[in-house]
């Protein structure tokens, strides 16, 4: 080895210690997140509460973080991949919202609900969609499972109580 071989070229840069808000808007650029999810995930990388909800509080004033904006994707999210209002509305209350911002949310859905039930009885079932009782059973099983209420698994299955 040679004399300049041994001679250190630069010290290597710790990286900085991200403060609470960097964090916490290093998740909002992946996805939108509510004030709760944020804070949880804050608190479970190792920030403390207070420092945690101060970070969600300061980025909440400032726009980045929004519990209406964050409903309204979610509800859009769920209802494209295939979900009802059912599991929408219920996965929006684990998320800390309150009733008046998930109505206001579930309102605020263009789409319509009964249509996406039968866009996903089509896509399972074909474009004939469920023929035989058997079939529309599990047709509505899987429309209860998705979270779809009763009159539009009925709808969407053309299931008769009376057969």
């Amino acid at each position: 080895m040679s004399d300049a071989e041994d001679i250190p070229t630069g010290r290597k840069r710790r990286p900085r210690e991200q403060t609470p808000v960097q964090r916490a808007l290093g998740l909002l650029v992946r996805r939108e997140h509510s004030r709760k999810e944020l804070t949880r995930k804050l608190t479970a990388r190792g920030i403390e509460d207070e420092a945690a909800q101060a970070a969600v509080a300061k980025l909440t004033e400032a726009g980045w973080q929004d519990d209406t904006r964050f409903a309204e994707n979610l509800v859009r999210m769920r209802a494209n991949t295939g979900y009802g209002p059912i599991h929408v509305r219920a996965e929006l209350g684990t998320h800390g919202l309150d009733s008046a911002a998930i109505a206001a949310a579930m309102d605020s859905y263009e789409g319509d609900w009964q249509e996406n039930a039968r866009d996903l009885v089509r896509r399972r079932f074909g474009e004939a969609g469920p023929q035989d009782l058997t079939q529309r059973r599990k047709a509505a099983d899987l429309l209860a499972r998705r979270g779809f209420d009763g009159d539009s698994i009925r709808r969407a299955t053309r299931y008769d109580p009376d057969d």
